[in-house]
C-alpha cells in the first residue's frame, strides 16, 4: 500500500516537473508552484496539501515565498528542511535582481531597479533604509541596506550616508525605504530626512536624486513632488548667505 502511495506521488512529482521544464512557472498553477518548492525539502511526501493550505493563509506566491519560517511551520506538513528551500528560493531570486540592477543606469528609475526594490523590500515587516550609491553616469555602485527601523533625522544617521558615497567615490545617491503598512505616502519624518540628506549631500559635492518609498508592490517618488530642487535651491541660498 505504502509503495503504491509514493508511487503515485513520484509520478504526479514527475508531471509537475515535466510541465515546469515544458513552461516555466505560467503553466503551474501557484499552488503548485509552492509544491515543486517544498519537494526539494521533502522529497518523497504528498507535498499538495501543504502547498494548498500555505497559499491558503498567505494569499499569494510572494506571502508564501516572504513569510517567516515560523509562520510556514505553522502549516501542517511544512517542516524546517521546507523552510530552508522557501527562503534559498527567495533569497537567490532577490540577490539576482540586485546583480541585475548594479551596473545599470539609474535615472528615471529602470525597470531592473524598481523590480530589486519591490521584490527586496515590498513585504518586509519592519522598516529599511537603503541607500543607491551612483557613478558620474547614474550607474548604480552599490545599493546598501543602512538602517533598520524607524526612519529619523538624526545627525549620525546623515553622516553615516555621507560617509558611505564618500567611500564609495559616489556622484550621486537615492534613498529609499518601505513602509511596512503598505502605503506610500511620505510623512513628516520621512520629509524631515529627506531634506537633511540633500543638503548634507549638497554639501560634499553629491547629487541627491530621489527619495523612493516602497509599500507592497508600490513605490512613490518623492523627487516627482519637485521637493528636491527646492531643497536644492535652499542649499544654494544658504551658501550665498555667507
Amino acid at each position: 500500500m505504502g509503495d503504491d502511495k509514493n508511487s503515485r506521488v513520484d509520478g504526479h512529482r514527475g508531471r509537475l516537473r515535466e510541465r515546469f521544464k515544458k513552461g516555466g512557472l505560467s503553466a503551474l498553477a501557484d499552488y503548485e508552484v509552492v509544491e515543486l518548492l517544498l519537494t526539494l525539502g521533502q522529497p518523497r511526501s504528498d507535498c499538495k496539501p501543504a502547498a494548498k493550505e500555505a497559499l491558503k493563509r498567505f494569499k499569494t506566491l510572494r506571502g508564501v515565498l516572504e513569510a517567516l519560517p515560523e509562520d510556514l511551520q505553522q502549516v501542517p506538513g511544512i517542516g524546517p528542511n521546507n523552510c530552508v528551500a522557501i527562503r534559498l528560493i527567495a533569497e537567490v531570486s532577490r540577490e539576482l535582481l540586485k546583480e541585475k540592477a548594479v551596473g545599470e543606469p539609474c535615472v528615471g528609475a529602470p525597470e531592473q531597479v524598481l523590480d530589486y526594490l519591490n521584490a527586496s523590500m515590498g513585504g518586509l515587516k519592519k522598516e529599511v533604509f537603503k541607500v543607491i550609491y551612483l557613478d558620474n553616469q547614474n550607474r548604480v555602485i552599490e545599493a546598501a541596506d543602512m538602517f533598520h527601523g524607524t526612519v529619523n533625522a538624526s545627525a549620525v544617521w546623515v553622516r553615516e550616508v555621507i560617509e558611505g558615497a564618500l567611500k564609495r567615490q559616489a556622484a550621486a545617491m537615492i534613498f529609499v525605504h518601505n513602509h511596512p503598512s503598505g502605503s506610500t505616502t511620505p510623512s513628516p519624518q520621512d520629509r524631515d530626512i529627506t531634506r537633511d540628506l540633500v543638503l548634507a549631500a549638497a554639501a560634499v559635492g553629491i547629487r541627491a536624486l530621489d527619495h523612493i518609498i516602497v509599500g507592497g508592490d508600490k513605490h512613490y517618488s518623492m523627487a516627482s513632488e519637485g521637493v528636491f530642487d527646492r531643497y536644492v535651491a535652499e542649499f544654494q541660498g544658504l551658501r550665498g548667505k555667507r
